[in-house]
């Protein structure tokens, strides 16, 4: 379960990975592939649209205008105090690499509907079970730069718009196949899966792959822990701001839950009490958390 880099990763391994429905939201163009090319309103433009995509993403595998790179690596992890998962440096988890702390919904629901942390999905370190999770950063957006200037300079607007939406539904599709490759090899808790790409899009599999600053894991600071147990910028070339947004920003990184039940939810609104808690479990100031 040692770690994985992935340089140059080939592209048109990718493709068959590729979640559409979010490449016509870039061009204002609501509506689900494939429906969204029949269409009665949208249809024409779509599959203009869709055509065009075509053509620049042959050309961009077969003249190597971008690049693809990722590091994936399963740690020996349990959760410690309900909202927080201990990250273990080997096998025998004496010693703590890292501590990710998470945060807890605290709507009012009914009894039967608990209210969820990310760190639920990890087995309690008083179980004495040996559970995992995995971290992973991956990027479609190698090289990119200087295609979307060589676009720029003959004053074409289309082209790199039309290149960032592909590196990015690339650089999805590399998570999304990634995430594949773990389930069923890496990990194997799911080896006789065997989903179609539009299974996939639709989260059928067991396991989440959550992001940092999305619903069930809001807090972009992670990333500065990810980044360092993983390397990433060392071994990927992607590297994050002060404000933690990703460059290339055809980037996607997060973790790994294998639980069944492991699922995507919103945090949504915490009152005071865990916002001061989570800043002293973090080591960061109220008013920086609360920011």
């Amino acid at each position: 379960m040692g770690l994985q880099c992935f340089i140059d990763y080939p592209l048109k391994d990718l493709v068959p990975h590729i979640d559409w429905t979010p490449f016509f939201h870039t061009w204002e163009l609501k509506g689900s592939y494939p429906k969204i090319l029949n269409d009665i309103e949208k249809g024409v433009e779509a599959k203009k649209l869709f055509n065009d995509a075509q053509v620049m993403l042959e050309k961009l595998i077969s003249e190597k205008w971008i690049s693809a790179a990722g590091v994936v690596q399963l740690f020996p992890a349990n959760s410690v105090n309900d909202d927080d998962v201990e990250i273990y440096t080997d096998e025998e988890r004496h010693k703590v690499a890292a501590t990710l702390c998470f945060n807890r919904q605290q709507q009012e629901k009914p009894p039967s509907r608990p209210n969820q942390c990310l760190a639920d999905f990890v087995a309690p370190k008083e179980s004495e079970l040996q559970d995992y999770v995995g971290l992973f950063a991956v990027t479609a957006g190698i090289g990119i730069d200087e295609h979307v200037k060589r676009f720029e300079e003959v004053h074409d607007d289309y082209s790199p718009i039309m290149l960032k939406a592909l590196a990015d539904r690339l650089a999805e599709a590399f998570a999304e196949h990634m995430h594949e490759k773990v389930r069923k090899e890496t990990w194997s808790y799911a080896k006789s899966e065997d989903f179609t790409n539009a299974e996939l899009v639709k989260e059928q599999y067991a396991g989440i792959r959550p992001a940092p600053g999305y619903p069930a894991n809001p807090d972009d600071t992670k990333k500065d822990k990810l980044w360092s147990l993983l390397d990433v910028q060392k071994r990927t070339g992607i590297s994050i701001t002060e404000h933690f947004a990703m460059l290339p920003t055809a980037s996607v990184s997060g973790m790994y839950f294998s639980h069944p039940d492991s699922k995507y939810f919103a945090v949504g609104k915490i009152a005071r009490d865990q916002v001061e808690s989570y800043a002293e479990r973090k080591n960061m100031s109220v008013e920086t958390v609360e920011r």
